[in-house]
């Protein structure tokens, strides 16, 4: 995924903040996942998060250019499966992973570390031609089983994604089958099909909304957001959220996921480098700045100083 201009004046800002020294590093010879900051490794992370992944891995980069992560974007099915052929050992996924999951990687002898790195909104979105901005959980439960609307068409990524499995744990579903919801294969389509259908509900990862690529910003600039309200909430039965920081922070937005990376190397190397560099203060800012809510809040200090007459 190309980095925009936006992102890369995102970017250039983290920079500035954290200081770069990278280029006072002593150049190393490539070794397969050498150590934190240098070497070279496969990675395997959930596409629905290549926007922010791909901001994390330009820093990262650019701080340790004698780092050489490859990132390999598939579906979260895929991805949990290249773990456990041991064709990877270090994932970005939306969840953990089970107790059954663990225990194949325990039988390597490998140790299973997993960092939270930050919150992600599933986001509805409808054309901005359409007048239904507003929705409830029990409402997107009977569209998604069947017994809503059957003239409104529900689109979403892809059938071995990590939000269609998201929305069967919300429905109770082993899958959808009704013939006026669709998986297409990515959350770029998404964006397309419900920019072009006045009348489709599109749900997709709220980090492909915010600071677009060119290739799909005309797709983003004829959506708009819906609001949700969950009537089971016990603070906010009565209030309608759209996703934000201060919405999934404060825990009114009732849509929401974390994003972990699974690190299942047990040495230290970039996968372990990556992770820390997640959660330090420089990769929760990026992600601050990405509109996405950071697993830590960077602290900022300020300096105030009286000025005596």
């Amino acid at each position: 995924m190309k980095i925009s201009i936006n992102s890369k004046l995102l970017i250039f800002s983290a920079l500035l903040l954290t200081g770069l020294t990278a280029c006072q590093q002593k150049a190393t010879k490539y070794t397969a996942d050498s150590n934190f900051k240098a070497g070279v490794a496969t990675f395997v992370a959930d596409a629905s998060f290549s926007p922010i992944v791909d901001q994390e891995l330009y820093i990262y980069t650019n701080l340790n250019p004698e780092a050489k992560p490859v990132i390999q974007y598939k579906t979260e099915n895929e991805a949990v499966n290249m773990l456990m052929a041991d064709s990877v050992r270090v994932a970005i996924l939306s969840r953990e992973l089970d107790t059954a999951e663990r225990s194949v990687i325990a039988k390597r002898q490998l140790v299973v570390e997993s960092v939270r790195f930050a919150t992600d909104a599933v986001a509805l979105i409808v054309n901005t031609a359409s007048n239904d901005t507003l929705i409830t959980v029990a409402q997107l439960k009977k569209l998604l089983t069947g017994q809503g609307d059957g003239n409104r068409t529900i689109v979403f990524d892809n059938p071995n994604s990590s939000l269609v499995r998201y929305l069967k744990e919300l429905t109770g579903s082993k899958g959808f089958t009704q013939k006026n919801i669709y998986a297409l294969k990515s959350n770029k389509e998404v964006l397309k099909y419900v920019s072009e259908h006045p009348d489709a509900l599109g749900i997709t990862g709220f980090s492909w909304l915010n600071d677009p690529d060119k290739d799909y910003a005309g797709y983003v600039e004829k959506v708009k957001i819906v609001g949700v309200r969950d009537e089971a909430s016990k603070q906010y039965p009565d209030q309608y959220f759209k996703p934000s920081q201060e919405s999934l922070v404060l825990k009114q937005y009732p849509l929401s996921r974390g994003l972990y990376m699974i690190n299942c190397s047990s040495k230290v190397g970039l996968g372990m480098g990556f992770a820390h560099f997640l959660a330090s203060p420089t990769g929760q800012r990026i992600i601050l700045k990405s509109g996405l809510l950071p697993d830590s809040i960077p602290t900022r200090e300020i300096s105030i100083k009286n000025k005596l007459n």
